[in-house]
């Protein structure tokens, strides 16, 4: 008795010419790759450019829950991390500062205080949170220092940068292996 061939077999030519089209789909799809490059800054998740002095960049928000937890800003980052801190303020949040108006004359009275380095801006808008994470992903050798969550958020998908916030009216860091101020787990 003869077999008959299913109409499924590999071995008819419309098959084989359906089954090389999804070997080259799949091979296209394979081939394209685009991984970023790691920073030379991080040894495994730990970043060695972080060292004291510490450059802190400053978040809008961070220092009105400074004043109104009646925290000094350099005192308290010192007892933070033990460490000389240069905090930084970025254009963008001087901006913002500025167009939050007179409520907030005594935080803009202390992002101008000349011990604050100031971190020139070339980009266009004056988003506060877009300036600070193209910054720390150009550069890991800044803390940022804030008390949004959206911004934190953001923050933590990038390696290697740690993040100060207030907790318990007291400066905190995350993400810091060696710092003494980071809260106990």
């Amino acid at each position: 008795m003869k077999r008959m061939i299913s109409p499924k077999d590999a071995r008819l030519k419309q098959n084989q010419i359906k089954s090389n089209k999804k070997d080259k789909k799949g091979r296209e799809e394979l081939e394209v790759r685009n991984v970023p490059q790691a920073s030379s800054a991080l040894f495994f998740a730990y970043n060695t450019q972080l060292g004291p002095p510490f450059y802190v960049i400053v978040d809008t928000n961070f220092i009105n829950f400074s004043i109104q937890n009646k925290l000094d800003v350099f005192q308290s980052m010192m007892d933070c991390l033990y460490a000389k801190c240069i905090p930084c303020i970025t254009d963008c949040v001087m901006g913002e500062l500025e167009k939050l108006g007179p409520k907030f004359r005594v935080a803009l009275r202390i992002a101008k205080d000349p011990r604050f380095e100031r971190l020139p801006c070339m980009h266009k808008g004056t988003y506060a949170d877009d300036c600070i994470v193209n910054r720390v992903t150009e550069h890991k050798c800044y803390i940022v220092a804030t008390c949004d969550r959206d911004l934190k958020r953001r923050i933590r998908k990038i390696p290697g940068v740690p993040i100060m916030y207030l907790s318990q009216h007291r400066y905190s860091i995350e993400r810091m292996p060696d710092a003494y101020g980071a809260p106990r787990q």
